[in-house]
């Protein structure tokens, strides 16, 4: 029995640093998530970003405002901080499924993935655990997150489909 008790307490007190190794590593992959995103962006003309290769699809720059602001949105829910605003320049095109500036749409990208990473700062081990989000859809701060980690990937390699649909080699993946 007191071995028992004595690994669930060196279990508990070690709980911590898992999270605290959780969260690192989380923040390492979302570094390189953030390099391998905005290589993407970069490499695709701007001649292309209106580009999309059916009518149903989103326009290559659209995909790039979309995965920013659904990041900006959900890193803002679990870090507590206010997402920043979205340019003006970039609601209206996405909006209006309008024209997407290249460097406009860049520059969003990174302020968004540099927003992620200080909120990402901001995330303690109870908001990692805390629920987040409207009722039916509430994951705790790790998964949604981790989610959203997720749903940046899905999106990059749908904008990896459209270069390539331009015959144009998108950046290697780095791990």
């Amino acid at each position: 029995m007191r071995k028992l008790i004595f690994l669930t307490a060196c279990l508990a007190a070690a709980f911590p640093l898992f999270a605290q190794s959780l969260k690192d590593t989380f923040a390492k992959h979302w570094q390189t998530s953030q390099d391998f995103t905005v290589a993407v962006a970069e490499a695709m003309p701007a001649g292309d970003y209106n580009f999309k290769p059916n009518p149903e699809e989103m326009c290559f720059g659209k995909l790039m405002a979309h995965i920013a602001m659904a990041n900006n949105a959900n890193f803002a829910m679990v870090s507590g901080l206010k997402a920043p605003a979205v340019p003006d320049a970039i609601s209206a095109a996405y909006k209006a499924n309008a024209n997407f500036d290249k460097a406009a749409t860049i520059q969003f990208l990174k302020e968004s993935f540099d927003f992620c990473t200080r909120a990402l700062n901001e995330v303690t081990e109870e908001k990692m655990h805390a629920m987040t989000g409207p009722a039916g859809r509430q994951l705790t701060g790790f998964e949604r997150l981790w989610s959203y980690f997720t749903h940046t990937a899905h999106h990059r390699g749908q904008a990896e489909v459209y270069m390539r649909v331009k015959d144009i080699k998108p950046p290697a993946y780095k791990f």
